[in-house]
């Protein structure tokens, strides 16, 4: 037996030899504990996250000026009462009482008002509108400068007064507009003639508004003939164009003109007519 063939067999030997349990710590699951564990991880569904990517994070007041300035302003006007600078302060997060820049530039603001015997802080409103009383004092200062008040910006500055102002319609104080989409409140005007007190005008009778709601506008066309009848005019009446004359006829095309021959041989002039076509002999 040569050499090579000696170490094959003591290598087949050796191989019979080897005990292979410990290559397997950990065998492989029956065919049942697979397919559960399979059917839990299809159950198992990934947490939903809340936040929002495409949006910055709230970070509180921040730490430029301007915007701690923007965030205590907008927190005394929509709590509406005087704060002390000290509680403003801490319940905005800001560094009102330490930071002299940012108090500085608080003081200076033009919605901002200290009264200096309380050492309070109020935002200055639009409308100084604190009851009814004032309410209906404002909407009558407004409407004899010729126009209403907005109910939005009213409410800005006294959060009851859409309720006050269905108090007033009601007693006849006041017209109100609405939206037609919902009904909302949206323009208050002051009534200036209330029916029943002396001095003033009194309700107009049923007959006569029924007979002007019976009024109809007519068409355009009959409301020019009848202004031409009374020998009117109307104010801004358009010069109606006949559109035959606007409008160009189809179908037809014009002649085309004739294009003027320039001469620039003109030392043949009297022995070659320039303006015909000579062909040569033998063509066509």
């Amino acid at each position: 037996m040569s050499t090579l063939a000696k170490d094959a067999a003591a290598f087949k030997s050796a191989l019979g030899r080897q005990d292979y349990t410990s290559w397997h710590s950990q065998p492989p699951p029956l065919q049942s504990d697979a397919s559960e564990a399979s059917g839990s991880a299809k159950k198992k569904k990934r947490p939903k996250s809340n936040v929002v990517f495409s949006q910055p994070a709230d970070t509180g007041t921040g730490v430029n000026v301007n915007t701690q300035l923007l965030y205590a302003v907008n927190h005394l006007k929509a709590i509406g009462n005087p704060m002390r600078l000290q509680d403003l302060a801490i319940i905005t997060d800001t560094p009102l009482d330490t930071d002299m820049l940012l108090l500085e530039k608080f003081k200076a603001h033009d919605r901002v008002v200290h009264d200096p015997k309380t050492d309070l802080y109020s935002y200055k409103h639009d409308y100084d509108v604190r009851n009814k009383i004032s309410l209906l004092t404002e909407i009558k200062k407004h409407t004899k400068n010729g126009g209403g008040l907005s109910v939005r910006t009213l409410k800005e500055s006294w959060k009851e007064a859409p309720q006050a102002i269905e108090e007033l319609e009601k007693e006849g104080e006041v017209y109100v507009t609405r939206t037609l989409k919902d009904g909302q409140l949206r323009m208050v005007f002051w009534n200036e003639i209330r029916p029943g007190e002396e001095g003033e005008g009194s309700q107009v009778e049923k007959e006569f508004l029924d007979l002007w709601h019976s009024l109809q506008v007519p068409n355009e066309v009959d409301l020019l003939k009848q202004l031409a009848n009374e020998g009117l005019q109307a104010t801004a009446a358009e010069a109606v164009t006949p559109k035959g004359l606007a409008m160009k006829k189809k179908g037809k095309k014009s002649a085309p003109k004739q294009r003027q021959i320039r001469l620039t041989n003109t030392h043949l002039k009297g022995t070659i007519d320039l303006s015909k076509d000579y062909v040569a002999p033998g063509k066509p």
